[in-house]
């Protein structure tokens, strides 16, 4: 499946400029949130801003990024079945998405966490991104580790997409993840 449009937002950055650069190589439009499009800017990549996309702002101090419509729309539009209704409401296909989450149990084991730190550290918008983007693996490929990037990179650039075998893996990957 070919990768014209991706979505990357990650708390974890390890990785994601590399990724992110090979992806752009490739004429990949990179959509992004907050500090990965901030990151990803500073390495001279063109990003195109998830607020910007929907023309909705991220608010609530960031705690509403990415659950809009276009976004999900854009992942669980099934291809070739839903078109006519993503036409109409302006939605475009996204292929891939690379997210990992805030990391809570780490935030949590730390004696001096705060209940409030412990909230701010629980993760909605990034499971909801894997999950559906998961729940359409035949047609987007959903990288929940930072570890799959190379691999993942080396498959679009060598066949022009990502195979259903490594969806289907990556998918199993993001919802093992999330359970």
């Amino acid at each position: 499946m070919p990768v014209r449009r991706a979505l990357i937002s990650v708390s974890d950055k390890t990785g994601a400029v590399a990724f992110a650069s090979r992806l752009a190589a490739l004429g990949v439009e990179i959509l992004s949130t907050g500090g990965t499009a901030q990151l990803l800017r500073d390495n001279g990549l063109n990003v195109v801003e998830v607020s910007d996309y929907t023309g909705f702002p991220e608010m609530m101090d960031g705690r509403l990024k990415t659950l809009h419509p276009r976004i999900h729309g854009g992942l669980l539009g099934r291809r070739g079945t839903d078109d006519a209704q993503m036409t109409a409401h302006n939605i475009a296909p996204i292929d891939l998405v690379a997210v990992n989450l805030y990391p809570f149990a780490q935030t949590i084991a730390r004696p001096d966490c705060t209940r409030a730190e412990a909230i701010e550290n629980i993760d909605i918008g990034g499971p909801t991104l894997l999950r559906a983007a998961a729940k359409n693996q035949a047609a987007v490929t959903v990288v929940s580790d930072s570890r799959e990037y190379a691999a993942v990179a080396k498959e679009i650039e060598d066949n022009g997409g990502v195979s259903h075998t490594t969806r289907e893996r990556l998918a199993a990957q993001a919802f093992s993840h999330t359970a």
